[in-house]
């Protein structure tokens, strides 16, 4: 089969790409390099069997070259950040996937497959539930019950809604500014404003926060509705946090992965923002890939929106002390004394009470539709970080970009402080 992969020499789509390449797939990347992420041009993991196009997915013209006898479409060309450029994340993402679509059905290209890369923003902050609420527990992953395992008549959550008048499971809002200000970081019940317990949340919410997300939704809607109309069956695939090597690190506004790792690289203590409580899944790019591989395989999963996590919550407080044993470990067996000797050596993280203005607080992905079709995350964030950790010391060309983006943030006012 003939395979279009946009965003190819990106992250998700190299690893993609190989899979392909292994399946006996030929492949077509199209990808324009983009700065900062590709900032030294060409990275050296496009393989020679993949045919490569370097071109722009806002270009018509581009669309109709690259779709020439293509088959199937995968479309992981993205623009993600924090900063508060609005128009591009709609213009790279939202507007890339009409004109695939408007092409394919201009030129009658005969596809078997479109699978777009979706976001976990989309779902915003996601689901809650009030602690002081007269409720069942809710099992829809494995988020309450881990907390409340003696519950009994366990109920789903899908259909349910907050009450006016009493308190209940609510969909979350972004906190305000006056809150985050004085350090009230938990999401609070609309009816008694009490502190909220986090749910595993389901497919069947959407409420992007951001420019990003709402792009990202867009790509969701218009792979449902156009796939459906002109009978190209498609598929978005909703990722969690995903983590593991070739993740640019010239890119330092947002992965957490990324960003602790090149601390510790640089033997610095990584900054976490609120008090580092706030809850979320990662996933693992090789178990990525194999729900790539599964969309294009699986008709079950045509004309369906799929969460893709890791299936278990996890802190950033926890997530950081990860990152910071494998630095330290990998540093022992690799007798990088110049930066560190030990894991006591190593800084933890700090919280000098810095947040991310419209960030989410929670944010943890129910993963049960995508399981009932066989699909499994088989790595741990350990196993992330370790096969990040080994690619970037693997790497000559390491900058410290910490401080810049730290100050970039700062000064276009995505990172404040609370009082």
């Amino acid at each position: 089969m003939k395979i279009l992969v946009t965003g190819g020499a990106g992250f998700i789509g190299s690893h993609t790409v190989d899979a392909l390449l292994e399946r006996g797939h030929e492949v077509r990347i199209l990808d324009n390099l983009q700065k900062p992420v590709h900032l030294k041009g060409r990275p050296s993991w496009i393989p020679d069997e993949a045919e490569f196009v370097l071109g722009d997915v806002r270009d018509k013209a581009m669309w109709e070259r690259c779709l020439d006898g293509v088959e199937t479409v995968y479309h992981f060309a993205a623009y993600q950040d924090y900063l508060p450029d609005f128009s591009t994340f709609f213009h790279v993402n939202a507007v890339s996937t009409a004109l695939l679509y408007e092409v394919a059905v201009a030129k009658r290209v005969s596809l078997q497959k479109v699978v777009v890369a979706s976001s976990q923003f989309v779902q915003g902050e996601g689901l809650y539930r009030c602690r002081s609420a007269d409720y069942a527990d809710y099992a829809d992953g494995g988020g309450l019950t881990q907390r409340r395992k003696g519950a009994k008549n366990l109920r789903r959550l899908e259909g349910e809604k907050v009450s006016k008048d009493r308190c209940g499971v609510f969909a979350g809002v972004m906190r305000g500014e006056e809150q985050l200000k004085r350090g009230d970081w938990e999401m609070r019940c609309p009816v008694c404003g009490e502190p909220a317990e986090w749910m595993w949340t389901p497919e069947t919410h959407a409420a992007p926060p951001n420019a990003y997300a709402m792009a990202k939704y867009s790509q969701e809607m218009q792979a449902m509705s156009f796939g459906g109309r002109y009978a190209i069956p498609s598929v978005a695939l909703r990722y969690s946090i995903v983590q593991g090597p070739r993740q640019s690190f010239y890119n330092a506004y947002s992965g957490a992965c990324r960003i602790f790792s090149l601390n510790y690289y640089f033997g610095k203590a990584p900054t976490v923002y609120e008090d580092g409580k706030q809850c979320r899944d990662f996933v693992n790019i090789h178990d990525v890939v194999r729900a790539n591989l599964m969309a294009l395989e699986d008709g079950r999963m045509d004309g369906g929106v799929f969460n893709v996590g890791g299936g278990k919550a996890y802190t950033v407080w926890e997530f950081a002390e990860i990152v910071r044993k494998v630095s330290a470990d990998f540093a022992e067996k690799s007798c990088l004394t110049q930066r560190r000797k030990d894991a006591k050596g190593l800084p933890e993280a700090e919280a000098p009470g810095w947040y991310r203005f419209g960030d989410t607080r929670h944010a943890c992905s129910d993963i049960s539709k995508i399981r009932a079709l066989g699909w499994e995350p088989e790595k741990t964030p350990e196993d992330s970080v370790r096969e990040y950790v080994e690619w970037l010391h693997e790497q000559d060309n390491v900058e410290n970009i910490l401080a810049y983006a730290e100050k970039t943030m700062k000064e276009m006012n995505v990172v404040r402080s609370s009082d």
